[in-house]
């Protein structure tokens, strides 16, 4: 298998983004699976990795940073790209500045990451169902807007450019 996009979703965006990620790559004429990942079971199967989260206070969800902890060693030794989804396209006016502190606060709480080559961070799909009564006052009263936020022409062309780098360390000469 040449590509693991692997993820940990909490209710589903994540793994749609994985699932088109993976997608991208397998037209691109790669080997790509997008699979939970909780249900890894040879990790060194892979010779690349994209890694995904749902972000739930600036953090990727347990399951993820599990499996980077676990894999430390053999995702440094092979290509890594790893991305995050929560909700900066649903966010307007004051909390719109704070996402671009999200991406470095993210990092910081990974369990000792790796060398990646790149961290995409992508809006995923807020519905009042999935915060709090407390939580849903707060996103309406700072501007946010419940939707489907994803950029799906974003994740293709991020997917492409992993494909395309994947493809060009494959040529003889490299």
């Amino acid at each position: 298998m040449d590509v693991l996009v692997g993820y940990a979703s909490a209710h589903g965006s994540t793994r749609e983004i994985a699932e088109r990620a993976a997608d991208v790559l397998g037209r691109a004429g790669l080997t790509a699976e997008a699979r939970p990942l909780t249900e890894v079971d040879d990790a060194g199967a892979y010779r690349a990795f994209v890694l995904g989260s749902a972000v739930h206070d600036q953090s990727w969800l347990a399951p993820a940073r599990d499996f980077v902890r676990d894999h430390h060693d053999l995702l440094g030794s092979r290509p890594l790209w790893i991305f995050s989804v929560g909700m900066p396209a649903a966010l307007r006016g004051p909390m719109r500045r704070w996402v671009a502190k999200e991406l470095p606060a993210i990092e910081a709480g990974l369990p000792a990451v790796p060398a990646f080559r790149s961290h995409r961070l992508f809006s995923g799909v807020v519905t009042p169902a999935q915060l709090p009564r407390t939580g849903r006052f707060l996103f309406r009263l700072f501007g946010g807007r419940y939707g489907d936020h994803r950029d799906w022409d974003a994740v293709e062309r991020w997917a492409a450019d992993i494909a395309d780098e994947l493809a060009r360390e494959r040529r003889p000469g490299a």
